[in-house]
This record gives structure tokens, sequence and C-alpha cells, in this order.
């Protein structure tokens, strides 16, 4: 029992951290305005005819709040002003109307469950004060008296900035006055339905810098031991050239590989003689020697590993790369 209690405790300490992720609510200030139904608790008053009970009609309620979100917890200033009539019986025979309205400014503390999502069930309590005035038999009654009230509600978010509340709510004042310095209690139920607007909604996300273009590389292969170039070869370099000349201001590098075949001196010699006859094919096909760099790697990086003295075709090639 007490592992399940600290394992509650602590979910919704941690309920806040985790919704701020999540993109429907986030922390700022907000106004609402709300209405709905409020249903007073009959009640015992003494009259000038004796005690009597107040049985009331159903009545109403509209306010509005100002309040701060922050994404689970929230605070709010909220006014609101209810009106009921009622029927006071003071025995068998003698019956008056009477009407009862007050006007509370409460501070209130809210819980949001589920913060960030779509559908927000909350709770909360607030405290205040309340001027309730009193009418009856011609004359009225009107007193400062303190004010609670408790909230059980669900919230709907329509998206980051617009949010609809239903809740239900407890509310009640020390006693009021009613007539000749007799009192009666003030407790209601009410059912309010409201709508709240949010402040300084967050700036959108910037979109990812694009992407830096790949420079187009190409490939050509040889004959082992050899550096002149096959028709593939050549129809390749043909392609560097031409992305040479859409790029307008370029440089090409032209990279010379070998297999691990052979001496390792020869090897760096042959890489070279290999990237300078394709230097040459680029300058046949309107490139500028000026423009071309020739690089000799030798046997030192090979596109696919293998070892020494393995005459592998992959690794007999010409990287060139129009940067």
């Amino acid at each position: 029992m007490i592992k399940q209690v600290v394992a509650t405790a602590a979910a919704l300490v941690a309920l806040p951290l985790t919704t701020q992720a999540q993109s429907l609510q986030y922390p700022g200030f907000y106004i609402g305005a709300e209405g709905g139904g409020n249903w007073m608790f009959s009640t015992a008053s003494g009259t000038p005819f004796g005690s009597g009970t107040i049985y009331p009609a159903l009545g109403w309620a509209a306010g509005g709040m100002i309040g701060y979100d922050f994404v689970g917890p929230r605070i709010e200033l909220e006014g609101v002003y209810r009106y009921n009539q009622a029927t006071v019986g003071a025995g068998p025979f003698n019956a008056f109307g009477a009407s009862k309205d007050d006007v509370g400014v409460l501070a209130n503390i809210l819980y949001d469950f589920n913060a960030g999502g779509t559908i927000v069930p909350y709770i909360g309590a607030g405290a205040g004060v309340a001027v309730v005035r009193t009418s009856a038999l011609g004359g009225v009654n009107e007193s400062a008296r303190f004010a609670y009230q408790a909230i059980l509600g669900v919230g709907y978010n329509i998206d980051t900035q617009f949010r609809i509340n239903l809740d239900a709510r407890y509310y009640g004042t020390t006693s009021p006055w009613l007539i000749g310095g007799n009192t009666y209690s003030n407790n209601n139920v009410s059912l309010m339905l409201g709508l709240q607007v949010k402040f300084g909604a967050p700036a959108a996300a910037p979109p990812p810098p694009a992407a830096a273009a790949a420079a187009p590389s190409f490939m050509v292969f040889f004959d082992w031991d050899r550096s002149n170039l096959s028709a593939q070869a050549m129809s390749t370099i043909q392609q560097a050239a031409n992305a040479y000349k859409t790029r307008g201001n370029a440089r090409i590098v032209a990279t010379g590989h070998t297999d691990k075949s052979g001496p390792e001196n020869y090897n760096m010699a042959l890489s070279l003689r290999r990237a300078n006859a394709v230097k040459d094919a680029l300058v046949r096909d309107g490139v500028p020697a000026t423009a071309i760099s020739v690089v000799g790697r030798g046997e030192s990086q090979p596109l696919v590993q293998t070892a020494d003295g393995v005459r592998e075709p992959q690794n007999r090639r010409v990287e060139i790369v129009v940067q």
C-alpha cells in the first residue's frame, strides 16, 4: 500500500514535466468567460413569522477569470455572479418570495491531469470574498462574506490557444443576512461551461537547415596494372565534365587508387598515372586543366579490404569529385 502511494505521488510530481513536450498546452497567461446553472440548497432561517425554510429555484451564474498555466498546475483569479429566486415558507400559512444574488471574487488553485493532451481532467479549490445581497418583504440586506469552492471538471484543448472547460462546483459562503437579523446558509452547486484564450503562443520552431548538397562524384575503374581508359570510363568522365560545366565556378579532384598487388612504391606511381589519364580526358572534354587537381593514394585507401597481394578490381579506380 505504501509503495502504491509513493508511486502515485511521484507520477503526479513528474506529470507537468513530462507534458512540457506535448503540443497543445504551454506555460502562459490566459483569460476566460463562463456561465451555467446554479442550484442553491434549501435551508432553514428565522423570519418575522417564526422559523421558516428557504426553497430556492434554479438560478444561473456567469463570470470570468484571468490566470497563469504552468502546464499541470494553474492559478487564477475568478469573479462569478450568482442569482437565485426562492420561496420562504414560514409556518403553515405564511410564505413570501425572496431572491439572493452574490458576486464572488476567489483565488483558485487547479491541477490539470494529462496536461498538454486534448482531453484534460482537472481538480481545484478556491477561496475569497463574496458580497451577498438578499431581498425579501421589501427589504434588502447586503453583507460581505468569506467564500470558498471545490471544482471538478474536464477541459478540451481545441488548439494551443483555445480551450473549453466543463466543470461542477460546490460553492458556499459564511451565513449571510436574511431579514430581521436572521441568517441562513448559502451553499450552492453550479455547473459551468467556459472558454479560455491563452496569450503568447510559442513561436513555431524554425525548419531545420537544408542539408548541404553533396558534391557530385564519379568513379572509373582500370584493368590490372593499367592506366588506359575503357569506353565505360570515357563515358563516366564525360558525365563528370558535364557536371563541372553546370556548376560554373567549380574544381575537380581526381584521386587515383590501386589494389594491393605489387610493390607499394610502384602502386603509388600507378595511381598517379591513372589520375593523370583521367585529367587528360577531362581536358579533352572541355574542363580547364587549371581547374583539375590530381592526387595519388596508391594502395592505402582500398574500396574493398583485402590481404596484401590480392588483385581486387574495385580497388583499381579513380574517384572524380566536382567541388
